[in-house]
């Protein structure tokens, strides 16, 4: 049985030129609001910004079944990393998600809206 293709693919948007992220790790109280959000409701914070970023809005849920490492976290971080051609490594968005988790979601999201690239639904999951 096949299925219809209700969307087509869509290119992705990926900076060629590599940068730094507009805002450090500490910076997420440049808005407070919007760190006091991430600090007081973070798994409501982090499923908002996966949703923006085009992913599946219950993504960030999947976290609380790790023991130590929030894998969808790290993997959040590397793939607006990629997106937007911003430097850095696993091993930092690994020591990052683990030990700064409020402000690794809030330097997510003030990129995301800085850069104000579209998003769109894309890899395996997607919500529907």
């Amino acid at each position: 049985m096949s299925w219809p293709v209700t969307t087509q693919p869509q290119a992705m948007l990926v900076s060629s030129k590599e940068a730094d992220w507009s805002s450090g790790i500490c910076g997420c109280c440049d808005d407070m609001k919007q760190c006091c959000f991430a600090f007081w409701c973070c798994p409501c914070f982090a499923c908002i910004t996966t949703r923006d970023f085009g992913q599946c809005l219950c993504l960030p849920l999947l976290d609380v079944f790790s023991c130590c490492i929030p894998p969808v976290a790290m993997s959040m971080r590397a793939a607006v990393r990629q997106r937007y051609g911003i430097r850095g490594s696993l091993c930092r968005d690994c020591v990052c998600s683990t030990f700064c988790l409020p402000c690794v979601w809030c330097q997510m999201s003030t990129e995301m809206k800085k850069r104000k690239i579209p998003t769109m639904l894309s890899d395996i999951i997607s919500c529907r």
